[in-house]
């Protein structure tokens, strides 16, 4: 029967082992009617169902001959070419951009693809993508991962909540500030201004000197100067540099109709998408250095939109699409990983010409390339400021 649903091998297994006694003591008609049934709710030969339903056929067996290898040597190399390419992402995140990643590096030069490694690249599963590279981290470099203060007047006027995890609609922006003072606060130093979409994963960077109400604006200025679609909520957590009059007013004036909501006080986990991507985005290339001169925080900006080129057009993320209380724990389902960029087009918020120059724009870049460039600029970065302090972040060397 068309689009009927097929029983999977441990259910009929179970179905056979139940009816196997009654099979064995029935008469020859009524095995005869059983085997009918069995045979239209198992889609098994008459000749099969018989062999399992005699004693013992039931047990497993051996396997007489292994295997062999589907998978061979030039999906592993391909594999570890997007690997390096998308900076080391799960499997999970990996999986569902294999292809469109593999034809877009050899359409510059970084991979050699034809029909038969493109067909294996999109019929590989998670666990197999999962098992090579377990393989092929030992001698892969990566970056080294390194490691609220009381509500003002304006505050207590500004509701607080959570942006919903499941929010469907680009715009709902978490927002934080990650210090970048070394083992002491005296003086200036520079801030990276983060907002994370909930919907989408889109990301956004800014490197300010300080964090006074000039320093802060202007970093946001230049988020709204590159950001592609509108930003509906703004969800920072209890910090003054965000909640003064000042910038409420700048917002008001900026964009009609925003949504101002802020944290609990001392619930980092309000603004969870945030403060993860301080971790990853930001952390992890910088660690917990001293970064205090106008030069390192112009060589950050550069760095930073070279990485908003990196992560928002070719970088795969997950989106929770289930959660379900069971006793004391939940269990949680995500969809197939997607870029930033996929789950932002397949929203309609884009115009044409937008949609045609983003487009264009990774159509157009080596994710490789774009990589290389990036560790090369956290070289450079250090470089500009004094010597760096022990335990801080240095990037990896990368193969050429």
């Amino acid at each position: 029967m068309p689009g009927r649903e097929r029983v999977t091998i441990d259910e009929r297994r179970k179905c056979l082992r139940r009816l196997q006694g009654r099979s064995l003591a029935a008469s020859r008609p009524e095995r005869g009617r059983l085997l009918t049934e069995l045979e239209a709710l198992t889609d098994l030969h008459r000749k099969s169902l018989v062999r399992l339903l005699a004693p013992g056929g039931l047990a497993r067996q051996p396997r007489q001959r292994q295997r062999g290898r589907v998978y061979g040597a030039a999906v592993d190399d391909a594999l570890r070419v997007i690997w390096e390419s998308l900076d080391y992402v799960c499997a999970e995140r990996l999986r569902p951009a294999l292809a469109e990643m593999a034809q877009l590096l050899a359409g510059h030069g970084e991979l050699r693809l034809d029909d038969g490694l493109l067909a294996h690249l999109e019929r590989i599963s998670v666990a197999s993508v999962q098992r090579r590279l377990t393989r092929l981290a030992q001698d892969t470099p990566r970056l080294p991962r390194k490691g609220p203060e009381r509500a003002n007047r304006l505050a207590r006027e500004i509701p607080m909540r959570r942006i919903a995890w499941d929010e469907g609609v680009p715009g709902h922006f978490e927002v934080d500030l990650v210090h970048h003072s070394g083992p002491s606060t005296d003086g200036d130093y520079l801030h990276t201004l983060q907002l994370i979409d909930v919907a989408t994963g889109w990301s956004e960077r800014v490197a300010v000197l300080g964090r006074g109400q000039r320093a802060i604006e202007a970093g946001f200025r230049r988020v709204l100067e590159r950001l592609p679609f509108p930003i509906l909520e703004l969800h920072p957590d209890n910090g003054s540099e965000f909640l003064n009059d000042h910038l409420v007013r700048f917002w008001g004036e900026q964009i009609t109709g925003l949504t101002l909501s802020r944290s609990r006080p001392y619930q980092k986990n309000d603004n969870r998408f945030v403060e993860q991507k301080n971790d990853t985005l930001v952390r992890a290339y910088l660690g917990h250095g001293r970064l205090d001169s106008p030069e390192q925080g112009a060589a950050l900006n550069v760095l930073y939109d070279q990485m908003w080129t990196y992560y928002n057009l070719f970088q795969p993320v997950l989106h929770l699409v289930e959660k379900t209380a069971c006793g004391t724990r939940v269990r949680r389902k995500w969809d197939a990983a997607k870029t930033p960029l996929a789950r932002l087009l397949a929203s309609d918020v884009l115009g044409l010409a937008r949609r045609a120059e983003l487009e264009a724009l990774r159509a157009r870049t080596n994710p490789r390339a774009l990589r290389r460039e990036i560790h090369a600029g956290l070289e450079a970065l250090w470089r500009l400021g004094p010597a760096r302090p022990a335990g801080v972040a240095k990037a990896p060397e990368v193969a050429a």
